[in-house]
């Protein structure tokens, strides 16, 4: 880059850059908004300011980071889900806008189970960045709501987006239910580990070097977390009850039949995500 620059030709040239390193040229739009706390009409506004060395320094650095792979999330350390900002590190997974229709779903069916915002004990399975927890918390707000991590990190995460967000969540630290295997639960919630180790090989290197292995991969073709979720469940959910999860999209009958071996009387949904792919299963309880 040259010495001076308008934000027009940083742009230029972090588009082209990023393009010629095979990532999305949108990035370069999305952390030049960043380093100008503005969005996208704000940053058209300044197209033709010079931009301050310092600043062309700082962006040509995270341009390079996300060049080399670094998920712009990661450089930014931000995310937006469900209308809110989170933050993300390392230490959880990136979220992705999938889960946001595992939300909507589980909603409706809370509506339709329980009727409006009844006061409900809900549980989110490994909570990563708590984004699950604290959505549901801000949605429906007479829930108490518990968030279960076997990483610490990601706990640290998960609490520091709780108390940015104001809401009120217990986090415990363990293994899937073991932290909550005392009480009874409505609704239970889990974007668990799904993608089988040979599937590795087909993934982005921008999630592989970087996403964390614990939250991304699962044993048994994927299934694990699934059937040790399933085991577990009878004994923790109230005797009317919603369980919701997110799944590969090639595992809906598999955990669909895992489900349906728990909860023989219940009804179990696989329901597809916005591009037509099998992507949540939802049983519902009511005995």
């Amino acid at each position: 880059m040259k010495k001076h620059n308008t934000v027009f030709e940083a742009l230029h040239w972090a588009s082209s850059f990023l393009t010629k390193h095979g990532r999305d040229e949108n990035a370069a739009r999305i952390l030049l908004q960043y380093l100008y706390e503005t969005n996208y009409s704000g940053l058209m506004m300044r197209m033709h300011e010079e931009m301050p060395q310092q600043k062309l320094e700082q962006y040509q650095q995270m341009v390079e980071q996300h060049a080399n792979g670094r998920p712009v999330q990661y450089i930014t350390g931000i995310e937006e889900f469900y209308g809110r900002i989170f933050h993300v590190d390392e230490s959880v997974l990136i979220p992705r806008p999938e889960t946001e229709e595992l939300i909507v779903g589980a909603i409706d069916r809370m509506k339709q189970l329980f009727g409006e915002n009844e006061e409900l004990n809900i549980a989110d399975i490994g909570t990563g960045s708590g984004i699950i927890a604290i959505t549901m918390k801000l949605e429906w707000p007479n829930a108490k709501v518990t968030a279960t991590d076997i990483s610490e990190a990601a706990l640290n995460t998960a609490k520091r987006n709780a108390e940015n967000l104001q809401a009120a969540i217990d986090f415990r630290l363990g293994d899937l239910t073991e932290p909550i295997a005392n009480e009874k639960w409505d609704v239970i919630l889990s974007n668990p580990p799904y993608i089988a180790y040979q599937e590795a090989e087909e993934m982005s290197d921008v999630v592989l070097d970087h996403e964390p292995h614990l939250a991304l991969f699962a044993k048994d073709n994927g299934l694990e977390f699934y059937k040790r979720l399933a085991q577990s469940l009878p004994n923790l959910l109230n005797k009317r009850a919603l369980v919701g999860v997110e799944i590969g999209y090639r595992q809906g009958e598999a955990v669909a039949n895992l489900l349906k071996s728990s909860f023989p009387q219940a009804k179990v949904e696989i329901v597809k995500d916005i591009n037509k792919k099998n992507r949540f299963v939802f049983c519902i309880i009511d005995v």
